[in-house]
């Protein structure tokens, strides 16, 4: 099963263009699929648009009454697919604005079968790159990135910023059990739940792979909910947060990843597909 969370807030412009997209690519890929939106108290016709869809495609929406955020926006989402997925499921975060195109989830897919754990959409491997961004942004983007890597090293990572993820379902789930409500704690802090994840994931020693990707910035349907100065702040309270692990919920945090860790190690199993 490959379910699609998407995010949602005064995207009723977006949903159109991306959800052909969706349904062309995954009806061919013969799996079964499910596209999870969470409604962040859209203030315009995006409820109206989703539920026009009506059985055209498998499709539940979640729904808050008032705009909470990106972050909890994503953890009511990951945490309602998580409860419903088999741990070889595959659940795949884009963003709705049609910036993130679905063409690439087939070799993401490839990826996970693989046996890596999350694929990442990357702008930065030879093949990858992004359209529509201006100079100012563009040399924001590659910069933030820089120093995140050298704040949080992981090998063969280089795209810490993009949203644009598949993880195995099983990550998910291991992530809500170690880190519970804290998988992604800081919330109101603009984008740095995107950043959050992937540094969760390298607590957890999830096995990661980036395949190449082009960020279709030229093609976005709303305007740009990003604050920079709170994600700026999220960011630097992130590696305050996790640059040793903290007191005794760290050493709790700690003790559970690395049972995670060789419970990986000793399993050696072949790799998984995706559950028809």
């Amino acid at each position: 099963m490959i379910w699609i969370l998407l995010p949602a807030y005064n995207e009723e412009d977006s949903f159109p263009p991306l959800m052909e997209k969706l349904r062309v690519t995954l009806t061919e890929l013969g799996a079964a699929w499910k596209v999870v939106v969470v409604n962040d108290g859209s203030k315009d016709g995006t409820a109206k648009v989703l539920a026009g869809y009506g059985g055209a495609i498998p499709l539940e929406v979640l729904h808050h009454k008032y705009n909470r955020g990106l972050g909890e926006t994503i953890r009511d989402g990951l945490e309602y697919i998580a409860e419903r997925a088999h741990p070889d499921d595959v659940i795949i975060r884009m963003d709705c604005d049609d910036t993130h195109e679905p063409k690439y989830i087939p070799e993401m897919l490839r990826k996970l079968d693989e046996g890596y754990e999350v694929a990442l959409p990357s702008r930065f491997q030879p093949g990858g790159g992004q359209v529509g961004l201006d100079a100012w942004r563009t040399f924001i983007s590659y910069s933030a990135n820089l120093l995140f890597k050298l704040w949080f090293p992981i090998k063969g990572v280089r795209e810490y910023s993009c949203g644009y993820r598949a993880y195995r379902a099983s990550v998910i789930q291991d992530g809500l059990a170690i880190f519970g409500n804290k998988f992604i704690d800081l919330k109101g802090l603009g984008f740095t739940g995107t950043l959050e994840k992937l540094i969760k994931c390298r607590m957890m020693g999830v096995r990661l792979v980036e395949i190449p990707f082009v960020l279709r910035y030229d093609q976005k349907q709303s305007v740009s909910k990003s604050v920079a100065r709170l994600t700026i702040l999220g960011c630097f309270v992130l590696f305050v947060k996790h640059m040793r692990w903290w007191g005794a919920e760290g050493q709790r945090w700690k003790q559970a990843c690395e049972e995670r860790m060789r419970r990986m190690r000793d399993a050696r199993l072949a790799p998984v597909r995706v559950r028809e």
